[in-house]
């Protein structure tokens, strides 16, 4: 079951209100003494996560489905880098990666327990129902219930302090709700950010007359270096020639320009993604064009990580008023 996305909270007695966290949405299945965690696009998820399935195998209920998302713990804190290189296929990295990055999996729905199927009760039932599954799980924490309110308050305290510290947001689901696989029927609530950044290349669709695909954006660190933050990419096809044409005249030669060692050279699993800040040395194919770091534009944007947006951002507007030397990374501080 999926969410659909809004910026305010919903408000009334039939909302109950969950903290999104930010990981990996999965499925868990345990018959006996199998077990099979999947992702939402089926990727099979029980070798890369062993304390999990232990976790899983060590409940009371015997046959049961549960709902829940994967995260991973980095120096006590949450760490969406750290989870993706939990997905290694050596067996030995992986016991490895289990005592310097345990994951935990935190569940906030039940679909089926014994021979039952639970899809058809309303949310209230279920979440008894998971709550007296998870009061038998083991004290290592591998298995945790995700925390649950009918406050509000509560609600918009998740949502205003804890937002960009692994909580990803704030999920409303009406206290009838069935299970619909696929259906959009609960609420996600998101607080969007901007940050005004320097456009310090693009990069174009192939045709005549050519189209922008993305801009590439910047933020100066505290060294003064230019670092590749992330793209803006979502443009009308009118607007992606509008924007070649405008950023025609600040084009500029790689010598001299702050990227033309590269950039995102530290690397990292972030880089993977799509719309990401991927890195690019000189060595690789130039796919990009550069331009004089002088254009400053404000973007919305959600999730960050190590410095960098996981998604691409929403271009908002140009903003000719700053200077782009005080576009700093501070802005991305959660």
């Amino acid at each position: 079951m999926l969410a659909k996305l809004q910026r305010d909270l919903p408000i009334g007695e039939q909302w109950r209100y969950e903290p999104k966290f930010d990981g990996f949405r999965a499925l868990a299945f345990r018959d006996g003494v199998e077990v099979d965690i999947r992702s939402r696009n089926h990727r099979p998820f029980a070798r890369y996560f062993p304390e999990v399935v232990e976790a899983l195998l060590a409940l009371s209920a015997e046959r049961v489905v549960l709902d829940g998302e994967l995260v991973a713990v980095s120096e006590g804190a949450f760490d969406f880098s750290a989870l993706m290189l939990r997905l290694h296929p050596s067996k030995s990295r992986v016991d490895v990666l289990r005592q310097s990055t345990p994951a935990q999996f935190l569940v906030f729905d039940v679909l089926a327990l014994g021979d039952d199927d639970l899809t058809e009760l309303p949310f209230v039932e279920r979440r008894a129902a998971l709550e007296s599954v998870v009061a038998s799980a083991g004290e290592d924490g591998a298995l945790q219930l995700v925390p649950s309110t009918d406050d509000a308050g509560v609600a918009t305290e998740w949502l205003d302090r804890l937002s960009g510290n692994g909580i990803d947001g704030v999920v409303a689901k009406a206290v009838d709700m069935r299970y619909e696989p696929g259906r959009r029927g609960m609420v996600k609530v998101k607080r969007e950010r901007t940050a005004d950044c320097v456009v310090g290349g693009f990069r174009v669709f192939p045709g005549d007359p050519p189209a922008l695909a993305s801009l590439l954006l910047g933020l100066y660190d505290d060294a003064g270096s230019l670092r590749h933050v992330g793209v803006a990419s979502s443009f009308s096809e009118a607007r992606r020639r509008e924007l070649v044409l405008e950023l025609f005249p600040s084009i500029t030669p790689l010598e001299g320009h702050p990227w033309e060692a590269g950039f995102a050279l530290e690397g990292g699993p972030m880089g993977r993604l799509k719309g990401a800040a991927g890195q690019w040395r000189p060595d690789m194919e130039h796919d990009w064009v550069p331009v004089r770091p002088e254009l400053v534009c404000e973007v919305a944007y959600d999730r960050v990580d190590a410095g960098r947006w996981r998604h691409p951002a929403r271009f908002v507007r140009w903003r000719p008023d700053r200077d782009p030397r005080s576009c700093s990374l501070a802005q991305l501080a959660p």
